[in-house]
């Protein structure tokens, strides 16, 4: 692109955050330093620090590329990604801090007393967590080729080895740190460029987002096509394009229909046009059961709150995020509206997550204005890459660790952290066409369908039994984990079979409830001999626990 500013800005992003790292390696000594930091962070710090895991490449890009793709039908994902956090509030941060618990399959065997679940869990955690991890690589990978005309590769192998090498040396200790700088940088990144964006709308004198006619080029533009689509021209031709295709279009030329996005003003302004019968309203209640639940699921989130000193350390943590969180979100959605104006190329390039690092250079000119702001938005795409990939890679690497190795020392925690750091960077080598934000909603839907239920019935429902938690789990978390498979690496499906594996919460998270707690109450007999004394722990507030028993 021709931007001699946006490789110094990741650069130097980069090395703040190794040597931000490194500063944390002095203070990480023992296992408990490197896998919840000694149980000593504030709320203020570890909300910071979750905000920073917690937007990963889904919600820095992801977001803004689905709504220039498809309007306001996914306005839902960045209302789900931050209402999670309510729900996590509400059911599950103070009496999971209050478990005592590393790791969340630790939580299974104090909770169900559990070997087989625990092996399980863990499964569980490897599977979400590097299904989540892939996209982060793959954006670094697509942010560094857009930018900057590198190979695909070179983006994931550096995002892959610095992570890594941060979280194996330092581990939660030096991450809280790391992930709590950037995100207020992210939130900087966006947020600055962002004003200069809104002025510039403002003075080319507020041109429609969604004008009549369709969105047109607003100078000569040549498209290189990304990904294989069909274009419905003007005139009414309907053109079959391949990847590497040029197409060159006059400025005010109006952008041809593509077939999955929605072009037309109306499509891309009314929601639930997925077709003549209800599968556009079901795949909007299955995001929205996805991203809600999905959130307290996810073990990279939930590892965090084992860092704080108690319960109330927890609850106040989750309050916090829940502000950082919602105003961060405020900003894709601004940058996928502008990109309907400034970027309309992307629309039929099929690069439409590239809209966030794009929009400065086309929306400003190629000016130093221009310039810097789109180095500042690279800079902060790179800080999304490596805070939410450090803290994917820590939750991974601390079960690996204690239950794959059986080692639960901090040599074992570092080796199972180059394990956990490796895979996911073999596959994202290997992939680098699917939608980041769609990956990440499947793996939302399955923490919803496995882990959700697992926790809110473990905390709330004295019944649940050690049987009943495996069978649901397998079921609901199973089937997600089957859509997810035939979504990426199935034959094209359409209809209802393509609705239900690409959105699969509404059916596959009352499936586990429902087959967690049917089970359970087959299997009574099964009840742990100190669920009650376990409850009590989970529920009472530190303050009132009995003198000489202080807090895990």
């Amino acid at each position: 692109m021709g931007n001699g500013y946006v490789v110094p800005a990741i650069v130097a992003v980069t090395l703040v955050t190794v040597g931000i790292g490194f500063y944390g390696l002095r203070l990480a000594r023992t296992t408990s330093d490197f896998l919840v930091a000694s149980r000593s962070v504030s709320p203020t710090w570890n909300a910071a620090a979750i905000g920073g895991e917690y937007l990963s490449a889904a919600s820095f890009l992801g977001v803004a590329g689905l709504i220039l793709k498809y309007g306001v039908d996914v306005l839902w994902y960045p209302v789900g990604f931050a209402a999670g956090y309510l729900a996590l509030l509400l059911f599950v941060a103070a009496p999971l801090r209050r478990s005592g618990a590393f790791t969340l399959p630790d939580f299974c065997e104090v909770r169900l007393g559990s070997r087989r679940l625990r092996t399980l869990a863990t499964a569980f955690v490897i599977f979400i967590g590097w299904l989540y991890l892939v996209p982060q690589l793959q954006g670094a990978g697509l942010t560094l080729a857009t930018l900057t005309g590198a190979a695909y590769p070179v983006g994931a192998l550096v995002v892959a080895v610095v992570v890594t090498a941060n979280v194996a040396l330092g581990g939660m200790r030096a991450i809280t740190f790391v992930q709590a700088f950037q995100y207020w940088l992210k939130l900087t990144a966006l947020a600055v460029p962002a004003i200069f964006l809104v002025l510039q709308w403002q003075a080319d004198a507020r041109p429609a987002v969604t004008p009549p006619d369709g969105p047109t080029f607003r100078t000569a533009t040549t498209v290189v096509v990304e990904h294989r689509a069909t274009l419905t021209l003007p005139d009414g031709d309907i053109r079959e394009v391949r990847p590497g295709d040029r197409l060159n279009f006059a400025a005010g030329d109006p952008v041809p229909q593509v077939s999955g996005t929605a072009t037309d003003a109306a499509d891309w302004l009314l929601p639930s046009t997925a077709g003549d019968d209800d599968r556009g309203l079901f795949a909007t209640y299955s995001l929205i059961l996805a991203t809600f639940l999905g959130t307290m699921g996810l073990p990279h989130v939930l590892v965090r709150f084992y860092t704080n000193p108690d319960g109330a350390a927890a609850r106040r943590t989750t309050l916090v995020v829940l502000a950082l969180v919602g105003v961060f979100y405020l900003l894709p959605t601004l940058y996928g509206v502008l990109g309907r104006i400034y970027t309309p190329q992307l629309l039929v390039t099929g690069q439409t997550d590239a809209v966030v690092v794009l929009l400065p250079g086309a929306a400003l000119g190629d000016g130093l204005t221009g310039r810097l702001l789109a180095a500042l938005v690279a800079a902060g795409a790179f800080a999304a890459f490596l805070s939410t990939s450090s803290g994917l890679l820590t939750s991974v690497a601390g079960v690996i660790s204690t239950d794959v190795l059986g080692r639960g020392s901090v040599r074992g925690f570092r080796l199972a952290t180059v394990i956990a750091g490796g895979v996911p960077a073999v596959l994202a080598l290997n992939v680098s066409g699917m939608d980041v934000s769609q990956v990440v909603g499947l793996a939302f839907a399955v923490a919803a369908s496995s882990f959700c239920p697992l926790l809110v019935l473990g905390i709330w429902w004295r019944g649940l039994t050690d049987v009943g938690a495996a069978a649901g789990v397998l079921a609901g978390g199973g089937a997600a984990i089957g859509a997810v498979l035939v979504t990426v690496l199935g034959p094209p499906l359409s209809g209802w079979p393509a609705t239900l594996t690409a959105q699969p919460a509404a059916w596959t998270v009352p499936l586990a409830f429902t087959v967690m707690i049917a089970v359970s109450v087959a299997s009574r007999r099964r009840l742990p001999a100190d669920v009650a004394g376990t409850m009590l722990r989970l529920h009472s507030p530190e303050a009132l626990r009995s003198e000489g028993r202080a807090p895990s």
